[in-house]
């Protein structure tokens, strides 16, 4: 087995803070996560067909997200079915643990199986992993969970628990309960058409998709061991430990939680026991806050701020990258972490201002992939797809560019670099360098660049958590997969913090 902690001390060595063949640049040698796939097809947002099949989040939008009226009728039916009506989840850890969180994973393609082999070698030991928001893409469905988990995970030997993400919910979340909560289908609603927001949004809503379920007997086949078998109560729960107590909420399409939903997170709240949340949407992310809303007034952080609650970490996915803003309430540190970096395309991080919310420094906030690395990587994807070389930055480049615009430090050692015109306008066109002027057109470019840039060779910029629990300390760390040989075989160290529990 792999001891968690010297794997640490060498991927710290080799990561991209450290240089640029740790971020995966001139990667030689693909990694092995190539031979796990099943197929070469690909995933890509740039189908029309796909865009179409995740028409619901734009409904819900327009016409109002119904997945909180949903929600309560899957716990309604779950409680029907005996589950405990707490939504508890005990579990036989002891006193020290450890535990994987992964974010937004289910692509099925080559930017979520090179997570695989780096999350293989440092979760061995591991007491069960959570995937946090958006389990399958595009829709959810069930009957494309074989691909797009059993496979990619069936050789983690702990069981996995989940928190839906929006896409889950495009297919009524039926996908998402047949798998981890064992629930039969909704019986259906049959309401006849009212011109009313619900009656339109009904027109175009895309219905839930039909189970093949001996297709999902055959998949379910590939992780059948005793110790990979769970079955959570709902899709949401708290998952209980000696010292700790792990949240997990469902946000739902557009993040709001329904009333039933915001009573039991105050309830459970109320446990004295140390607590992390994991959340499909997170609290804070680039230099925004954006905390889920209750239905009966207030918000998520509302509840996590508290220090009555003692919650010591909110973990969300939903935004496609490493972040943690390590921010002060009421004299005391809550780490705040986006994590949803273990499968779908990339989201750029050279987008993000200097980071002042929440009171936090620039110097203390941290991101997967550097900014500088993102800049880097966009222009080069750019540079290939328009065939303009001239746009193409070099990693020394994009540090220098990105160092100069926020006003930091380049966070590793970086050659001297003369900041030229065509590196200027370069960084702009990609959003990492003020316009002199403002174009409709290219805010609205730079709002989707991530969406329009999805791509399947390395280097991926993926993570993924390894959380280890004592009764004193909560370690969160950081690791990162590029797709690349080298670090699979040493996975960079990319983040870490040490949180105390007493």
């Amino acid at each position: 087995m792999v001891d968690v902690g010297q794997a640490a001390e060498r991927g710290r060595e080799v990561s991209s803070r450290v240089s640029e063949e740790g971020a995966g640049w001139d990667c030689v040698e693909i990694g092995a996560f190539k031979d796990l796939r099943p197929s070469k097809e690909s995933f890509t947002w740039l189908s029309p067909r796909t865009v179409w099949k995740s028409r619901n989040e734009v409904l819900a939008g327009v016409f109002g997200d119904p997945s909180g009226q949903v929600r309560v009728r899957w716990t309604a039916s779950q409680r029907e079915r005996g589950v405990d009506p707490s939504f508890r989840i005990p579990m036989d850890v002891g006193p020290e643990f450890s535990f994987l969180v992964l974010g937004d994973t289910g692509e099925g393609d080559a930017s979520q199986y090179a997570v695989i082999p780096g999350l293989l070698k440092l979760g061995a030991d591991t007491s069960f992993a959570v995937i946090a928001s958006d389990v399958i893409y595009p829709t959810g469905s069930g009957n494309e969970y074989d691909d797009k988990f059993f496979r990619p995970y069936k050789d983690y030997r702990a069981p996995i628990y989940a928190i839906p993400g929006n896409h889950d919910w495009y297919d009524g979340l039926g996908g998402f309960m047949r798998v981890f909560c064992d629930a039969p289908a909704l019986k259906a609603e049959r309401q006849g058409f009212r011109l009313t927001p619900s009656g339109l949004r009904g027109l175009l809503w895309r219905k839930p998709e039909k189970i093949d379920e001996a297709r999902l007997a055959r998949a379910r086949e590939r992780r059948s061991l005793p110790g990979q078998r769970a079955v959570q109560p709902a899709p949401y729960w708290a998952m209980e430990t000696p010292g700790l107590l792990v949240v997990g909420v469902d946000t739902g399409i557009h993040s709001t939680l329904d009333r039933e939903q915001a009573q039991w997170l105050r309830e459970v709240s109320r446990d004295p026991r140390p607590k992390v949340l994991i959340t499909g949407k997170p609290v804070y992310t680039r230099n925004e806050y954006k905390p889920s809303k209750l239905e009966d007034g207030g918000t998520i952080d509302d509840i996590v701020a508290d220090p009555a609650h003692n919650y010591v970490a909110a973990i969300g996915g939903d935004v496609h990258n490493y972040q943690r803003f390590p921010i002060e309430v009421g004299g005391r540190t809550i780490q705040y972490i986006v994590a949803g970096g273990s499968g779908a395309f990339m989201h750029a991080t050279h987008t993000i201002p200097r980071v002042t919310v929440g009171g936090l420094h620039e110097d203390d906030y941290r991101c997967y992939p550097l900014r500088g690395d993102s800049l880097s990587f966009y222009s080069k994807l750019y540079s290939e797809r328009l065939r303009m070389r001239w746009l193409y930055l070099t990693p020394a480049e994009s540090a220098t560019l990105m160092s100069r615009q926020i006003g930091n430090t380049p966070v590793r050692d970086v050659p001297p670099v003369r900041v030229t015109r065509r590196m200027r306008w370069a960084a702009r066109i990609l959003g990492g360098w003020p316009m002199p002027f403002r174009l409709p057109v290219g805010r609205v470019f730079h709002r989707y660049l991530s969406e329009l840039s999805d791509w399947d060779t390395p280097p991926f910029f993926k993570s993924f958590l390894h959380i280890s629990v004592t009764p004193q300390t909560l370690k969160i760390r950081c690791f990162a997969a590029t797709g690349c040989l080298p670090q699979e075989i040493e996975p960079p160290l990319e983040d870490e913090v040490v949180i105390s529990l007493l």
